[in-house]
């Protein structure tokens, strides 16, 4: 599992040092904590009970044990991250989250894969199939930032939607 997130971590920075290492006659850019979002997924979520969606994850992976994602209602531009999710390695959510709290806040990525609901773009076919084998790894936990829906300016109040398909654990 360790192995499979640094995989991703390895091909994500290789693919930003070609990129940067093809951009001739500019001025070397400081990289950021916000540059290597780059892998696509499309999934819809549940939010305050309500199938909303589908929500765009820009992903990347930022150790062996933790994928982060920018979640966008669209693929415009200027649109607004209105959530930010984790995927977390089962190896590390499962011994240090208490059950109460993981069946209340977090959701099991396998069984989300496993629905059919969630998608990989921008990849080819064996990219995102071995993309969606590394997250299905992980437990996802989700903060959604920007609430009400629709409103003119978040209000402070943070909620935690959930994959459609969740499933309490018991063990």
């Amino acid at each position: 599992m360790t192995k499979k997130l640094g995989w991703l971590a390895m091909i994500l920075t290789s693919i930003w040092l070609i990129i940067t290492a093809t951009t001739t006659g500019q001025e070397p850019r400081k990289t950021t904590p916000a540059d290597g979002h780059d892998i696509h997924v499309v999934a819809p979520h549940v939010v305050e009970g309500k199938v909303m969606g589908p929500y765009h994850h820009y992903c990347k992976g930022v150790s062996d044990e933790v994928l982060e994602c920018l979640i966008y209602e669209s693929t415009d531009p200027k649109a607004l991250m209105v959530q930010v999710e984790y995927f977390i390695a089962k190896s590390v959510s499962r011994p240090n989250v208490p059950l109460s709290t993981w069946n209340k806040y977090y959701h099991d990525h396998a069984v989300e894969i496993a629905s059919g609901r969630v998608q990989v773009l921008d990849r080819p076919e064996a990219e995102a199939k071995k993309i969606a084998e590394v997250a299905a790894q992980t437990d996802g936990i989700i903060f959604h930032l920007w609430w009400p829906h629709g409103a003119k300016a978040p209000n402070g109040e943070v909620k935690h939607p959930q994959s459609i398909s969740h499933k309490p654990r018991t063990e």
